[in-house]
């Protein structure tokens, strides 16, 4: 081992976010509905039981530091690998190593996979016999959704744990201690950051302690050192640190500002949605958080009377992650006109609310009527049901009239068109296949 590795010049080199990563579960920040004490993932880890998971959500959030929490607390052997920069033969080698751990010593292997939704198929098919015979306990990390950018294969056989963006109070409790820490944060500085400043920083990473602690230690690092010896971090240096200037409003009248916005969207009025959405954004607010509630009025308040919107919305919220300030906002404002003058119906919001609390609620012992079966497997009585099921395209209108839902629930109608916009041509089309509801 190289015995420089540990070095407090080298230490100090590292950016204070990696500096001041949790090394134990009692100093891990947020994700209390993952590792709260009694939680299943904490039981695991403690006992050493963990099995193959992902870890899921968006960055700075603290996938990694997790991984790492369990490396250095469980007795198996370890092997990190970043998806980007690993090929086959990495892969190859890291299940060789896993199976001469287990057969000279006895110890599992884990592999803590970094970026994890960029393993191709080609990697992926290399590592699965490992982790199928238990070989490899994997541990991915990544930041999009595994199951739509991974091989169900790997999914299918991890448990899958959803990190969420951590709190306001969550990051400014871990600033806090990185400006006292002597150790591992910025203790040694003799820095005064105002309360106002540890706010912004908090309020503008979004839920991602990675960005606020490097915008922290680059507010305090090039912060000028007063007459008085001591570096005062005001709310401009933070403005400067993470890019984004403070609100001109309070709190409260952000949420009054949004509120209004959405309430304006909802009633159809383009002009106040308009203002309200550059008088937040004039005011500081990231336009991500406008275009996020776009997305979701657009089919909230919209829904099927006009399908276009959620593309149009959409889209706007693409093309202002690419094209950025001042000129996404021309999409955004295009957005913003056609949800508010396009037909209103909430019709989906309702629907989905009715099968989301049938589907908590009511039980459904028979489960799902024996002709709309997988016939791949089962039975030789299920196999012979699913001869009963009738394909609607053999029917005129490509519609047949037969039961979908399970006995329980069969005489439930959840979706209701409410004859608004694009909702009159559903229920045309519904009158020409004959369809009873």
């Amino acid at each position: 081992m190289d015995l420089f590795d540990f070095s407090p010049a080298k230490e100090n080199a590292k950016p204070l976010a990696e500096r001041m990563r949790a090394n134990n579960l009692n100093d891990f920040i947020g994700q209390k509905h993952i590792v709260a004490e009694g939680s299943l993932l904490r039981r695991a880890i403690s006992l050493d039981r963990l099995g193959s998971c992902i870890f899921y959500g968006p960055p700075g959030t603290g996938k990694t530091t997790l991984a790492n929490i369990i490396a250095s607390t469980t007795h198996g052997e370890f092997i990190k690998l970043n998806a980007v920069q690993a090929g086959v033969a990495d892969v190859k080698a890291a299940v060789k190593q896993a199976e001469d751990s287990l057969k000279m010593f006895g110890k599992r292997t884990y592999l803590l996979l970094d970026e994890c939704h960029r393993f191709n198929k080609t990697q992926s098919d290399s590592l699965l016999p490992a982790i199928e015979q238990g070989t490899i306990i994997f541990i991915g990390s990544t930041t999009e959704n595994p199951y739509a950018s991974m091989t169900p294969a790997i999914v299918s056989r991890c448990r899958v744990f959803e990190f969420k963006s951590l709190s306001e109070e969550d990051i400014k409790g871990a600033l806090l201690r990185a400006l006292k820490d002597e150790r591992r944060g910025l203790g040694g500085y003799d820095a005064e950051v105002d309360g106002e400043a540890i706010d912004h920083i908090a309020r503008m990473a979004g839920g991602d302690l990675r960005m606020a602690y490097n915008a922290l230690e680059l507010a305090v690092l090039t912060t000028p050192v007063s007459p008085d010896g001591v570096i005062h971090v005001r709310l401009s240096d933070a403005e400067q640190s993470i890019q984004r200037k403070a609100l001109s409003y309070g709190e409260d009248a952000f949420y009054d500002y949004l509120s209004a916005f959405c309430k304006s969207l909802r009633g159809s009025d383009s002009d106040a949605a308009l203002y309200y959405a550059m008088r937040l954004i004039e005011g500081g607010c990231d336009p991500m958080i406008i275009l996020r509630r776009l997305v979701v009025h657009s089919s909230e308040d919209v829904g099927m009377a006009d399908p276009r919107a959620l593309q149009i919305a959409v889209s706007a919220m693409y093309a202002f992650e690419k094209i950025g300030y001042p000129e996404g906002l021309i999409p955004l404002s295009n957005a913003i006109i056609y949800v508010c003058e396009a037909p209103k119906s909430n019709s989906v919001v309702i629907a989905m609310e009715g099968a989301k609390a049938d589907a908590v609620n009511v039980r459904d012992d028979e489960g799902v009527p024996a002709y709309l079966r997988d016939n791949s497997y089962g039975s030789r009585e299920d196999k012979a049901q699913s001869r009963n099921y009738k394909y609607p395209h053999d029917f005129p209108n490509g519609y047949i009239d037969q039961q979908y839902l399970p006995n329980a629930l069969k005489d439930r109608v959840y979706y209701v068109p409410k004859g608004m916009g694009y909702e009159k041509t559903v229920e045309e089309i519904r009158a020409l296949k004959g369809k009873k509801k």
